[in-house]
């Protein structure tokens, strides 16, 4: 299967620290990737990375976008071109409309790639019957962008942009946190609606039991800025059983 993700030692700096050491990773197209480590291991700075966040120094190494190089590209750039980043800590705008929000970010995408903007009565029909889904009120849809939202509200509004976004490529940073049983049964079945052949997905976490609700091809860890061992979902459930220090014994 051809791949949707390529990254080449990747070598990453932040603050003057190093944080990616030569991380190299191979995304499948139609696959979903799970992301574990431990805290401190540049997992959140990868899923930064990808988007084109500002504060990342990049080193060395490249990222491939369904075979282009996208880490010269301005973010909204990267964006048009199908790569969607689900944030760890969604922030409130207060000012900024939802709805707005969600439809400008649509149409910017179908203009970037030659394609007619939805007008505002078939945007709407669209966002009411997706936001249904994901168990978000009407009202939710008409407050200020994530203003008042509680965790789960935020996680699901993430899943509610990239369903009506559709892009080629969802990193999605730890989007499980913070949730309770209902909110990431929600999330995960709007993350599944989604698999196709044709889209993949990162899923960066700390425990298994989103892993449990959309099962992954594979499973990569992540420690001290490089893979050190990648597997099947089985390896979700063993890092569940027994943590990170065999792992880091192992990579010693």
């Amino acid at each position: 299967m051809k791949p949707m993700l390529v990254i080449e030692d990747l070598h990453v700096r932040v603050e003057g620290k190093d944080v990616l050491r030569g991380l190299a990773l191979a995304v499948p197209k139609g696959e979903v990737h799970a992301i574990m480590g431990p805290n401190g291991s540049g997992k959140s700075t990868l899923a930064h990375v990808l988007a084109g966040r500002e504060g990342y120094e990049v080193v060395s190494g490249r990222v491939l976008l369904d075979g282009e190089e996208i880490l010269g590209l301005a973010p909204e750039e990267r964006a048009a071109r199908g790569l969607f980043l689900g944030f760890q800590h969604p922030v409130e705008v207060p000012g900024v409309g939802n709805l707005s929000f969600l439809q400008s970010a649509v149409n910017a995408q179908r203009k970037a790639r030659g394609e007619p903007e939805l007008d505002a009565w078939d945007f709407l029909a669209r966002a009411r019957e997706m936001a249904q889904k994901m168990g978000l009120t009407e009202a939710t849809l008409s407050r200020g962008l994530n203003e008042g939202f509680s965790g789960g509200e935020k996680k699901r509004n993430e899943i509610l942009q990239m369903q009506l976004l559709a892009p080629r490529l969802a990193v999605l940073d730890e989007i499980d946190s913070g949730l309770d049983v209902d909110a990431l049964k929600a999330v995960a079945e709007g993350i599944n609606a989604m698999r196709t052949p044709e889209r993949s997905f990162l899923l960066i976490t700390h425990y298994a039991r989103l892993l449990a609700l959309v099962p992954p091809d594979r499973v990569h860890v992540l420690m001290d800025g490089r893979i050190v061992r990648t597997g099947g979902p089985e390896l979700a459930h063993e890092i569940e059983a027994r943590g990170y220090d065999w792992l880091r014994a192992e990579a010693a």
